[in-house]
């Protein structure tokens, strides 16, 4: 509830953003080609469908990257993008003599290839599939007396270091600035060739940036 309570209030200042804008100022670029350059975060968290009661708090992490707006016609357009984007999540488990606090970092690059709808000049709804590529994990473990930091790199040896997933967005356009939200979700789990991973999950994410478009 909370969460939903922070999107749609997001959702309904940048819409309201849009209302104020003056038609006879801001020319109408939708037939343009653009690139771009954004930065923000993601507010991350995992999920297992095959319900091993694994529960986890969700984790901010930076994203950042390119993006390249092709329009087919006025109303449509492709929208390639290419991201440096951190996920993650936190767990803690409460024992008769201490808490234990478990945080866990992945970096991907992300790549999305997205469908753009453009119904007018300060909106466009964007959604398709997306590539992501496991970079590197941090966990950190936290105990009363204690923190150990693990870090692993990762080379292109595993399926799931290679991970389908989808996105679905919207983009407010004031001017050369865009404001964008995002949600996208990892269409495969984290244990890609049948080793043992625990736990095993799907990473999901919220994303809000802010861009610049040339």
């Amino acid at each position: 509830m909370k969460k939903s309570i922070i999107i749609s209030s997001i959702l309904l200042c940048l819409l309201g953003t849009t209302r104020a804008q003056d038609n006879s100022v801001l020319p109408d670029s939708r037939n343009k080609i653009h690139l771009g350059i954004k930065a923000g975060a993601n507010y991350a968290n995992i999920y297992d469908e095959q319900e091993d009661h694994f529960t986890a708090d969700p984790k901010l992490g930076f994203v950042g990257g390119a993006f390249l707006s092709v329009p087919v016609g006025k109303y449509l357009g492709v929208r390639p993008e290419v991201l440096f984007s951190q996920k993650g999540f936190y767990a803690e488990t409460t024992t008769l003599e201490s808490t234990y606090t478990f945080s866990r970092t992945t970096s991907y690059i992300d790549v999305p290839l997205m469908l753009e709808l453009k119904p007018s000049r300060f909106i466009t709804i964007v959604g398709g599939p997306q590539y992501s590529y496991l970079l590197n994990q941090t966990d950190i473990f936290k105990d009363d007396n204690s923190v150990a930091v693990q870090q692993q790199d990762f080379e292109n040896d595993n399926l799931r270091k290679n991970t389908l997933g989808a996105i679905v967005g919207l983009d407010v356009n004031i001017s050369r600035i865009v404001l964008g939200a995002r949600y996208a979700i990892d269409m495969q789990t984290n244990n890609g060739d049948g080793s043992s991973s625990i736990p095993r999950y799907k990473n999901q994410w919220w994303q809000g940036t802010i861009g610049v478009r040339f």
